[in-house]
């Protein structure tokens, strides 16, 4: 059952988004060559409850950090670890933050240092899908409006779209319903709706679609170990269209500039 949130609801759902915006700002300060994955995820585990928040990640179904930390071909939920970031890397950043009973989901995919075309051009490109999906979001259209527009944008420029991974509805819980996938044909899937907070997540990958489990039961990676990028936006339908919870605006001020 899809849960259409009233206006004072999605108030709540801007605060908690508010906050995980600023804390990938801060992750944003640690993003570099000789940092740990655990460092980072320290960083937002202390930001998180300094501003108040619960880190929603942390403990949920038994994973062990506050950040998904997806470094090259991990596609989703890797876990925080004592790998130390190298120049070239991309590293996605998956933090979900729990205020006042609400959450707010957020990912960004950023370069360690200077990375190569390659690996720009998918991090662009995924970025870019996330906007155009987000376009789709409107009342009166459909789930699979939004899944199209970022699998065809993606594969028309030769990426390929994760199937067994999608977005979702978002509120109360971390992961509610409806599911939003990143591929499907238009017309199909729930109808957009006034009230309805969903969390968009394109992943894509530069080589193939599949995906690989690792033994520990989170960890997602490409089954070629070709790289793969992850961007999300939490967002709200008011009047009509979609308003965007998150911001990336605290990552920029970081980073002095955007990237891509």
């Amino acid at each position: 059952m899809i849960y259409l949130k009233t206006p004072e609801e999605i108030e709540k759902m801007r605060a908690a988004c508010t906050l995980v915006s600023h804390t990938l700002g801060e992750i944003a300060k640690w993003v570099t060559p000789g940092v740990t994955t655990n460092k980072i995820d320290a960083v937002a585990r202390e930001f998180i409850a300094d501003n108040g928040g619960r880190a929603a990640c942390l403990g949920y179904g038994g994973f062990p950090g506050a950040v998904c930390c997806e470094v090259n071909e991990i596609v989703v939920h890797g876990f925080p670890s004592n790998y130390t970031l190298r120049e070239g890397d991309i590293i996605g950043t998956d933090v979900v933050v729990e205020l006042d009973g609400f959450n707010g989901d957020m990912c960004y995919t950023f370069p360690v240092g200077e990375i190569d075309d390659e690996k720009y051009n998918l991090c662009r490109t995924t970025k870019e899908s996330l906007a155009i999906g987000i376009e789709q979001c409107r009342e009166g259209k459909r789930i699979g409006d939004i899944a199209n527009a970022i699998q065809t944008y993606c594969e028309r420029r030769g990426y390929s779209v994760v199937r067994e991974m999608c977005g979702h509805g978002i509120g109360k819980k971390m992961h509610e319903s409806p599911e939003v996938p990143n591929f499907g044909r238009r017309g199909t899937g729930p109808i957009i709706r006034n009230g309805m907070c969903i969390a968009i997540e394109p992943m894509i990958n530069a080589g193939s679609k599949n995906i690989v489990i690792e033994r520990d039961g989170w960890t997602c990676r490409t089954r070629d170990r070709k790289p793969s990028a992850h961007y999300e936006h939490t967002v709200a339908v008011v009047d009509g269209k979609a308003e965007i919870l998150t911001s990336f605006e605290p990552i920029y001020q970081v980073l002095q500039e955007r990237f891509i």
